[in-house]
């Protein structure tokens, strides 16, 4: 293995979250090191619900096409109650996520894909765009946070070898016993061993069994019995036991594979069924949440700054936000365009979005009337911190949770994503989400002079701006602006900041900018932050 003495960010932890933020990251051009203590990907399905905002940012990536394959087709997103796999009077409920009448919100709707089949995508990703960016079988022994950078000791676990590496920002994407957390000293709060589950892993031909019945989840109504995840509505499947590890049986149960068996002959009421247990492991589900997501050079990120019970089918999802959001932050302070109060709005942002998913989570485990939270939810995620301006004649909005159930959010305010509008015929581009950055993005309708001449302005000060004319009828009242106005754009498709018209000077657009980038003056005199034809392309 090669280990760099120094790099602009470190994350910890291989896992979905770990792996979309180094792709993200490429393609903001950071360089980077990622480290995974586990010699591969996981074999478990594990997290499976990918929501439609994940999806939008798999596009992103250029990914979409590769994780649908590998996904469930959607024509199999139902949820089936039944007292076991073969019960005639079960009940099937749920369609397939983007499927619902109304305006088309997304031009990527949401998904089933097991995490195994997704962080092998992503995987291969990562590494196509940074070859030896990704060390899997290495842990982190330990990490110093120093005056401007991260010292940390990382450890060859093949060979045993010790190597010191020097980043500026350490990312911990390492899960719920996070190391980085840990060695941060930042604690966790919140309920824990809410339940117990026992994940066998097994084939079984139970494609014809449950033909007229194929589902993503198969909730058993009988008690105690749990449920089935399907991995391919075939031969690949997934029984979640709920189990007391307390009992004296426990142990002797987890280590016998004909007993594991019987478990799931009984719970699919199909007692002849042929099944080869291919391995378990055991889970709690807790709901906690990291007191900060950042202490110093040190940030989390994923489970490692909470953990969501299952009771909702978001906890992943919340993650994948975290590296959209955190990428292009990272990669401005790296680029020195940002001040470093710019990485104390990811925070401010990401950590009210998890409070609430926690909590309608927590809420779902506790009345078993609900399962999953609407995948359109994580769409109207809506943003307040300093990375946020505020329209300065807009009347004092009253405080709202950032997910926003009945859609009471205004459409397009500063803080919400990017409405979505097909394109029609533009080439390489369905939607207006796919003409968001690498970098920031100015949004106008007739492509008036002065805002080019603004654009041209922070460009020339050293923060790139591409403008991008889209005369679509529509684009006016979907971004809440005249078409005389614009609307800038942040890298992670939210909107930092929109004005009705041009200022007569050209210094409007960059005094916005500084501001949401936390950036003086000085900013100008720094490195540049990737315009759309600078940095490396994502797709």
């Amino acid at each position: 293995m090669r280990f760099p003495e120094t790099t602009p960010v470190l994350v910890v932890g291989g896992g979905p979250v770990g792996l979309t933020l180094s792709v993200l990251l490429s393609g903001h051009g950071v360089p980077h090191l990622l480290v995974e203590a586990h010699p591969s990907t996981s074999r478990h399905p594990k997290a499976r619900g990918v929501s439609a905002r994940s999806m939008e940012i798999f596009r992103k990536c250029g990914l979409e096409e590769e994780v649908r394959a590998a996904g469930l087709p959607a024509s199999q997103v139902f949820f089936y109650r039944g007292r076991d796999l073969v019960d005639p009077d079960f009940v099937r409920t749920g369609v397939a996520s983007g499927a619902a009448e109304g305006p088309e919100r997304t031009p990527s709707p949401g998904l089933i894909c097991s995490q195994d089949a997704l962080e092998a995508v992503l995987l291969r990703r990562a590494r196509q765009l940074a070859p030896e960016g990704a060390l899997f079988d290495t842990r982190l022994i330990s990490l110093t946070p120093q005056d401007g950078h991260v010292r940390a000791v990382l450890e060859d676990r093949a060979t045993g070898e010790r190597h010191t590496v020097r980043a500026d920002w350490l990312v911990g994407c390492d899960g719920a016993s996070s190391t980085v957390r840990e060695a941060s000293g930042i604690a966790m709060a919140g309920p824990t061993g809410l339940g117990h589950f026992l994940s066998i892993r097994f084939e079984a031909p139970l494609g014809e069994v449950v033909a007229d019945r194929a589902s993503a989840s198969y909730f058993l109504t009988a008690p105690g019995r749990g449920g089935f995840l399907a991995v391919d509505n075939d031969r690949r499947w997934i029984y979640q036991y709920p189990y007391n590890p307390e009992h004296a049986d426990t142990a002797a149960l987890l280590a016998d594979h004909q007993a594991l068996a019987r478990l799931v002959r009984e719970a699919a009421g199909l007692p002849e069924l042929a099944v080869t247990v291919q391995d378990t492991m055991t889970w709690r589900m807790d709901a906690r949440l990291a007191e900060t997501y950042r202490r110093a050079r040190v940030l989390l990120a994923g489970d490692a700054a909470h953990v969501v019970p299952p009771t909702g089918g978001h906890g992943m999802n919340v993650g994948i936000g975290d590296a959209d959001n955190l990428a292009w932050k990272l990669a401005a302070a790296t680029a020195g365009t940002a001040g470093e109060a710019l990485l104390d709005s990811y925070e401010a942002e990401r950590r009210p979005v998890a409070r609430q998913v926690i909590d309608i989570s927590l809420a779902n485990s506790r009345a078993r009337d609900g399962y999953r939270i609407d995948d359109e939810l994580l769409l109207t995620a809506a943003y307040r911190s300093t990375a946020v301006l505020a329209d300065p004649n807009a009347p004092n909005a009253p405080e709202r949770s950032p997910l926003d159930p009945d859609g009471d959010h205004p459409e397009a305010a500063p803080g919400t994503r990017l409405p979505h509008l097909r394109l029609g015929d533009r080439a390489g581009a369905a939607s207006t989400l796919d003409l968001v950055g690498p970098g920031f993005t100015l949004f106008t309708t007739t492509g008036a002079e002065a805002w080019r001449r603004q654009a041209a302005t922070a460009t020339a000060a050293g923060l790139p701006v591409t403008v991008r004319t889209v005369p679509l009828p529509g684009l006016p009242e979907a971004t809440g602006v005249p078409s005389t106005g614009a609307v800038l754009v942040r890298p992670d498709g939210h909107i930092a900041w929109r004005a009705p018209q041009p200022d007569a000077g050209d210094g409007q657009l960059i005094a916005a900018l500084r501001r949401v980038l936390s950036a003086g003056p000085a900013a100008q005199d720094a490195g540049h932050y990737p315009s759309a034809d600078s940095a490396q392309r994502l797709a």
